[in-house]
């Protein structure tokens, strides 16, 4: 399977479309640099990453030191040694695990499969970051498309009304030629006022999704060849959708939780070596020395024998977790499978009602021609003329809404089969986010004192600085550094604010 989507040569990829416009690979490097879903599920698995180093630090020595400076109060009989203190103790514990009852080795194991469950989920954000991205663009080209169309109809209708005025001051048309004319141009308006309305909401859309607003934007690039038939794009899917791949790693970990809750009935044992220093500071009298120290060497074994039936009660537990994550396994394949059917047969659908609304446009576009011709010699009427102007809009409204609905449903189903990731797009916006680099950084770290610095959102924010209240919920308290500044234009391509 072709896994580069989007590179080719620039011809291809703005086929006919402005050089200074802005393309698909931009709007998703935009996305991908910025889109708060994908940024904030990158900090999820780095939370993930160190859970791995929380599940090692179980296993590893555990030294820790007292300090305690105490003076008795009372002292009488056989305790009164001639001095009530004070007392300076200081003393040291030093402790190793050495059996746990395999509890450490399969939190272990847990940890590290969630880890893989959370690289495939971020795969799985970036895949629907994208499509939202794909979905929005395609959106906008659209809907300004149909704009185009009902404002070139509107201007139509306007010219028919006042012909048919004319027409009516000379008494070739009659009155409810003209109602009709005018019946027909508020119907346009009104198209032309709902598109317009459709057009803002896509183009918050797109900026809520890309992280600034539309500029002018190129035709996209070609899809590359799909699947012929909707059973070989399943079977891709089945292998490598990253939810699939996620929820059975989940399951994986679910099974090595129930080792870990079934070594609860099982002993511990620790090597412990401790030193204590004990210092009289009032000093002592007779033959009671002032200072001493003690160092001690041993093994300890916890041996659990009834614990009110806690470890079968976790058992439990840990298994119905493990049987509801199999189950969502199950549950998860069958959603791969339906959305990859569905995308298929959306896009082969829509390829064919291309095809078809292209026909449709082309006779419309005749029919209309002739109509006119025809009213124009008494054989036809206004309103057929209106019927055919009105038919040709419908069919070419059908024919860009099917074009845009054929792209999407490509990229959907390259999504549900696993490739329409940041690596299978060839994007050119700097190098990708590396999943293993916060990884090897947390994950064997035996540095109690090591912290990262203080998150700071890399999303971008699209509020305009027109739109910021006076007394806003998101203060610069909250997420310092922010500035929002008006988009910038440059030939044509609008920039993110910075």
């Amino acid at each position: 399977m072709i896994r580069q989507l989007l590179i080719g040569s620039a011809a291809a990829a703005l086929l006919g479309g402005s050089a200074s416009a802005d393309t698909l690979r931009e709007a998703l490097v935009s996305a991908y640099r910025t889109n708060p879903t994908l940024t904030g599920q990158r900090e999820t698995l780095r939370g993930t990453d160190a859970n791995v180093a929380i599940a090692k630090a179980a296993g590893r020595p555990q030294l820790s030191a007292t300090v305690g400076l105490n003076r008795d109060l009372t002292r009488s009989g056989i305790l009164d040694t001639g001095s009530k203190g004070p007392t300076v103790s200081v003393g040291a514990d030093l402790s190793l695990p050495l059996f746990n009852g395999g509890s450490v080795k399969n939190n272990i194991r847990a940890a590290q499969t969630r880890v893989e469950a959370g690289r495939a989920t971020l795969r799985a954000v970036e895949g629907d970051v994208f499509v939202q991205a794909v979905s929005a663009y395609m959106d906008v080209i659209r809907d300004r498309a149909i704009v185009e169309l009902n404002q070139n109809n509107v201007k139509v209708l306007g010219t028919n009304l006042e012909a048919t005025k004319d027409r009516f001051q000379i008494g070739d048309l009659t009155r409810t030629d003209v109602a009709q004319s005018e019946a027909r141009l508020q119907l346009g308006r009104s198209q032309l006022s709902i598109s317009d309305g459709r057009l803002t909401s896509s183009e918050a859309v797109y900026r809520q999704v890309v992280g600034h607003p539309p500029g002018e934007l190129a035709p996209p690039p070609p899809l590359p060849p799909l699947p012929a038939t909707a059973e070989e794009a399943v079977r891709i899917a089945l292998v490598a959708n990253p939810d699939l791949v996620a929820v059975t790693r989940t399951a994986r970990a679910a099974g090595f939780d129930v080792s870990t809750a079934r070594a609860g009935r099982l002993p511990t044992v620790s090597g412990v070596v401790s030193e204590t220093y004990v210092n009289a500071l009032g000093g002592s009298s007779g033959v009671f020395p002032s200072t001493g120290t003690q160092t001690t060497a041993g093994l300890n074994a916890r041996i659990p024998i009834f614990q009110g039936g806690l470890p079968a009660a976790r058992i439990r537990q840990a298994q119905a977790l493990e049987g509801q994550q199999l189950e969502l396994v199950v549950g998860t394949e069958r959603a791969v499978v339906a959305t990859t059917r569905s995308a298929f047969a959306t896009y082969q659908a829509a390829q064919e009602a291309i095809q078809s609304n292209g026909v449709a446009v082309q006779a419309n576009e005749l029919a209309l021609e002739g109509a006119r011709a025809e009213q124009s010699v008494g054989t036809r009427t206004v309103l057929d003329v209106l019927n055919a102007e009105q038919e040709l809009l419908n069919s070419q409204v059908t024919l860009v809404t099917a074009k845009r609905d054929a792209y999407v449903a490509g990229f959907q189903l390259l999504n549900a089969m696993g490739q329409a990731e940041a690596q299978d797009l060839g994007l050119d916006g700097g190098p990708l986010y590396d999943p293993l680099g916060n990884y090897r950084h947390v994950a064997s770290s035996w540095n109690d004192w090591a912290n990262d610095p203080r998150h700071l959102p890399v999303a971008t924010r699209t509020v305009d600085p027109s739109e910021l209240p006076a007394d806003p919920a998101i203060t610069p308290e909250l997420i310092p550094g922010t500035v929002l500044t008006e988009p910038v234009v440059t030939s044509g391509v609008t920039q993110p604010p910075q």
